[in-house]
């Protein structure tokens, strides 16, 4: 089919050439200038969002943050100018589950079916094309886009309705965040404490303690390999999410606002867009001690 992709950073760009290696025609856009390699691969580049959705049969956005996707939607130029009757509107960045309600008010009063449609697997995924996909539509238009999604996923679940693709990709985000900050603390408590933390997750991986947190991110902490990956102020942006969730809904999550400390602590420190398992930093900077230093 003619698919519209707009958004092609370290998540995006993957994703696109995964559509386009499997045989559909992508019209692309991006803030910046679309990647040389999608074009030689067939992509079109366009102008605007507006153009992308006028090529199209289903528009795929992938931004960073809820104010992001709004502009490419609604803004001048944007996807809702140059929409039809029967097109769909997929939106796979994380952003808010009640903005996402709205914005999909909006694309269904233009006779448009409207998916969210939030990843996890990081830019690893993206590239592996193993992304986990949360989703929240109708059957109809989740049974239209899934072909697309088995392209560039591998756990594709529909979750609901509209918003609840969104909801579910921020109650991941909260155990990655959690899972994130005990690994850091296993790996800095066994290391001051004398032992080799490579060896002390070696032996945690094959034991209940095992995850893909500690395989993944707790080889970055010991190797200090911060490079992103997934940003710290992308999650934040998640956590902030679930914080202001958790207010409305009268819940409380005080392990999720102690990781977003954590995480403002990193920043305060210029790591902004440090992987977000350099959490550990702001841990370590608390110890006066570093994972992997004897």
């Amino acid at each position: 089919m003619n698919v519209g992709f707009i958004g092609l950073g370290i998540m995006g760009a993957p994703m696109a050439g995964h559509l386009i290696k499997g045989g559909h025609k992508l019209f692309l856009h991006t803030r910046r200038k679309v990647p040389a390699d999608l074009v030689a691969a067939g992509g079109t580049e366009c102008k605007s969002g507006a153009e992308v959705a006028k090529n199209a049969d289903v528009i795929i956005t992938m931004v960073p943050d809820t104010p992001n996707v709004e502009l490419v939607l609604f803004g001048k130029g944007g996807v809702a100018e140059g929409l039809s009757k029967g097109k769909t509107v997929v939106d796979m960045s994380s952003i808010s589950p009640i903005e996402t309600k709205r914005f999909a008010e909006k694309i269904k009063a233009q006779g448009c079916e409207y998916v969210d449609a939030p990843v996890s697997g990081g830019e690893v995924g993206a590239k592996a094309a193993s992304l986990t996909i949360m989703v929240g539509a109708s059957q109809a238009a989740f049974d239209k886009v899934k072909p697309l999604f088995e392209l560039m996923g591998k756990n594709i679940t529909l979750v609901g309705g509209n918003g609840d693709g969104q909801t579910c990709k921020v109650a991941n985000q909260i155990i990655v965040a959690l899972t994130i900050e005990a690994v850091a603390e296993a790996l800095l408590f066994a290391t001051k404490a004398g032992a080799d933390p490579a060896k002390v997750r070696q032996a945690l991986l094959g034991g209940f303690a095992g995850s893909r947190i500690l395989e993944v991110h707790g080889e970055r902490m010991i190797k200090r390999t911060f490079d992103p990956g997934f940003r710290i102020e992308l999650h934040q942006k998640d956590l902030s999410l679930a914080l202001m969730g958790a207010r409305a809904l009268g819940v409380s999550l005080p392990n999720t606002a102690s990781a977003q400390q954590l995480f403002n602590a990193c920043v305060a420190q210029g790591g902004a867009k440090w992987d977000h398992s350099a959490m550990v930093r702001a841990l370590e900077l608390m110890a006066k001690h570093e994972v992997g230093k004897k």
